[in-house]
C-alpha cells in the first residue's frame, strides 16, 4: 500500500490556486480597506470575516450537495471549475472598483507629497486619531503644519534607509482618517467594492469544499495524513508564489500603500485559471475514486457498504472526540486567523519589515515540514503530532508578542520559521482525523464540519482582534493568538479517535508495507 504521489500532486493543484488567492486576498484586502477607504481595524475585521460567514453555511452545504452530485467529469471537479472561473474573472474586476476609490483620494495619494501633506493636515488638524501603538494624539497639537508636511515616509539611520515612524505613527492614521471621511461622503465604491467581494467570496466557497473533499476520495484512510501533507505542500507553493509575486511588486513597500493592484490581480487569476486547466488536464476523478473504492475493500480497510456510499453511524465516544477535535480547530484558528488577516497591517506598523519576505520563511519553512510530518504521523500518531504543533505555534506566537522593529532580525525569522512548521504539523493531520471517521460517501459532509469549525472561529477572530488593537494598540494581536492556540492544546487532549490506525480483516500483511 503505497501513496501515489504523482496522481496526489495533480489532485493538489486545486488547493494550490485556493491558496494562491487566499495568500493575495488576505495580504491585500486589509490594506486596500484601511489605506484607500480608510476603515478602522475592527470594520476591516469585519469585512475580512465576510467569506467566513458564508463559509459558514456555504461549505458544509457545497459539501453535501457534491456527495450526492453525479456527473460524467465526478462529484467535485465541476464546482472546481466553475468556481474558479468566476473567482478569477470578478477578481479582476475588483480592481478596477480599487482604482476607482483611488481616484476619489487622489489629492493625498501621492506619498512624501508636501501638498497632499497639507490637504491632510487642513482636514484632519483637529481631529483625535490613534496611532499602531495605541497612542492618542490631536494632530493639530502634535505637530505645526510646517512640521507635519515636512515628514518623509523614509529616513537615513546610519546608511541604512529606514521607515520613520513618525510617518507610519502619524501620517498614516492622520491619511486614513481623511479617506474615511470621504468614503463616507461618497459610499458608492465602498458598496460596490463589497458587492463584488462577495461575488468572489461566494464562488470560492462554491468549490472549497469539494476540492478538500477529492483528496480522500481518490485517497485510502491510512495514507490520507501523508496525501493531506502533499496537498498542503501544493497549497504552500501556491501562497509562497503568490508572497514572492507580492515582493515583485513590492506591495509592502511604504512607497505603493496607495498603489494600484490591477497588475498584481491580473497576475493572480492567470496563476489560477494556469493551475485550473492543469488540474483539468490531468486528473481523472471518477476512475481515481473507483480504485480507490476497490482497493479500500481488498485491504480489508472499509467494508464495501460503507465505502461506496452508506454511512457509518458514529459511537457516543467518536462523537465525543469529534466534539472536541471540532472545538481544538476553532480554537487554534481563532489564533491563527487573527494573525494571518492582520499580519500585513501589523508588519507595516509596528514591526517595519516586509509581510512578503517574513511570511514566504514561514510557508518556506511549512514545505519543508510537510512531508516529515506525515511520515511522523504515520508512526507516532496524529493526535500527538497535533499537541507538538500546538505547542510550537504557542511558543512562536508568545515571543512574537516582545518583538518591535528593533528586534534582531534572526529571531524574528526563526519565530516566522517555528510558526510555519508548527502550522505544517497542525494541518497536515486534523483534516484526517476528521473524515477518518466518516464512511466514504459522506466525506464531502465531513469536510463541511471541518470548515464550519475553522470558520466559526475566522468570522469572529478578525473582528474581535481588531477591535482589540483599535482599543489597546496593535501589540495586542500576538499576545490574543498565543492564548487562543494554548487552550487548543487542552480541548486536543480529550481526542481519542481519528488516529488512523485500521484494522484489516485481510491486509496486515499491507499494513507493514504502509510506509514502505
Amino acid at each position: 500500500m503505497k501513496l501515489n504521489y504523482k496522481r496526489t500532486i495533480f489532485v493538489g493543484f486545486a488547493f494550490f490556486l485556493i491558496c494562491a488567492f487566499w495568500q493575495a486576498y488576505d495580504n491585500t484586502i486589509p490594506l486596500i480597506l484601511t489605506n484607500k477607504f480608510g476603515m478602522s481595524q475592527t470594520w476591516s475585521g469585519v469585512i475580512m470575516a465576510l467569506d467566513n460567514v458564508l463559509a459558514l453555511f456555504m461549505l458544509p452545504l457545497f459539501g453535501a450537495i457534491s456527495d450526492k452530485h453525479r456527473s460524467k467529469h465526478g462529484r467535485r471537479t465541476p464546482f472546481i471549475v466553475i468556481g474558479t472561473l468566476i473567482a478569477a474573472v470578478m477578481l479582476i474586476a475588483l480592481s478596477f472598483v480599487d482604482n476607482a476609490q483611488l481616484r476619489h483620494i487622489r489629492d493625498v495619494s501621492a506619498i512624501d507629497d508636501p501638498a497632499a501633506l497639507s490637504v491632510i493636515y487642513e482636514k484632519e488638524a483637529k481631529e483625535t486619531l490613534l496611532t499602531p501603538g495605541g497612542e492618542k494624539f490631536v494632530l493639530g497639537e502634535k505637530f505645526t503644519q510646517e512640521e507635519f508636511t515636512a515628514i518623509r515616509s523614509q529616513t537615513v539611520n546610519g546608511e541604512k534607509t529606514v521607515t520613520n515612524p513618525d510617518y507610519t505613527n502619524y501620517v498614516v492614521p492622520a491619511r486614513q482618517a481623511y479617506a474615511w471621511q470621504i468614503t463616507a461622503e461618497s459610499p458608492a465604491t465602498l458598496v460596490f467594492f463589497i458587492a463584488l467581494l462577495l461575488v468572489i467570496l461566494i464562488a470560492m466557497a462554491i468549490f472549497r469544499s469539494p476540492a478538500v473533499a477529492l483528496m480522500p476520495d481518490v485517497t485510502m484512510k491510512p495514507l490520507r495524513s501523508k496525501a493531506n501533507a502533499v496537498i498542503n505542500l501544493m497549497g504552500s507553493a501556491g501562497g509562497i508564489l503568490v508572497l514572492a509575486l507580492g515582493m515583485v511588486f513590492a506591495t509592502s513597500a511604504v512607497r505603493n500603500s496607495l498603489m494600484s493592484y490591477t497588475g498584481y490581480f491580473g497576475v493572480i487569476a492567470a496563476i489560477m485559471l494556469a493551475a485550473l486547466v492543469i488540474f483539468m488536464l490531468t486528473v481523472r476523478e471518477v476512475e481515481w475514486a473507483e480504485e480507490m473504492q476497490r482497493d479500500s475493500v481488498s485491504y480489508g480497510i472499509e467494508e464495501e457498504e460503507t465505502v461506496s456510499g452508506e454511512e457509518r453511524k458514529l459511537t457516543a465516544d467518536e462523537v465525543k472526540s469529534l466534539i472536541f477535535l471540532l472545538l481544538s480547530i476553532v480554537l487554534w484558528f481563532f489564533g491563527y486567523n487573527a494573525v494571518t488577516s492582520k499580519y500585513s497591517v501589523y508588519a507595516s506598523n509596528i514591526l517595519h519589515k516586509d509581510y512578503n519576505l517574513t511570511l514566504i520563511i514561514a510557508q518556506a519553512a511549512a514545505i519543508i515540514a510537510y512531508l516529515p510530518v506525515g511520515f511522523i504521523a504515520s508512526k507516532v500518531g496524529r493526535r500527538k503530532t497535533i499537541l507538538a504543533g500546538v505547542v510550537m505555534l504557542t511558543v512562536a506566537f508568545g515571543t512574537a508578542s516582545f518583538m518591535d522593529a528593533d528586534s534582531p532580525t534572526m529571531l524574528m525569522n526563526v519565530m516566522f520559521a517555528l510558526a510555519g512548521i508548527a502550522w505544517a504539523t497542525i494541518n497536515v493531520n486534523s483534516f484526517p482525523m476528521v473524515v477518518e471517521m466518516c464512511s466514504g460517501g459522506n466525506v464531502g459532509k465531513y469536510t463541511g464540519f471541518y470548515y464550519t469549525a475553522s470558520m466559526a472561529a475566522q468570522v469572529t477572530t478578525p473582528m474581535l482582534s481588531g477591535l482589540l488593537m483599535d482599543k489597546l494598540g496593535m501589540r495586542v494581536l500576538f499576545p490574543y493568538a498565543a492564548v487562543f492556540v494554548a487552550l487548543a492544546f487542552v480541548t486536543m487532549l480529550q481526542v481519542h479517535h481519528g488516529d488512523g490506525k485500521p484494522a484489516a480483516k485481510q491486509g496486515l500483511d499491507a499494513l507493514e508495507e504502509l510506509d514502505s
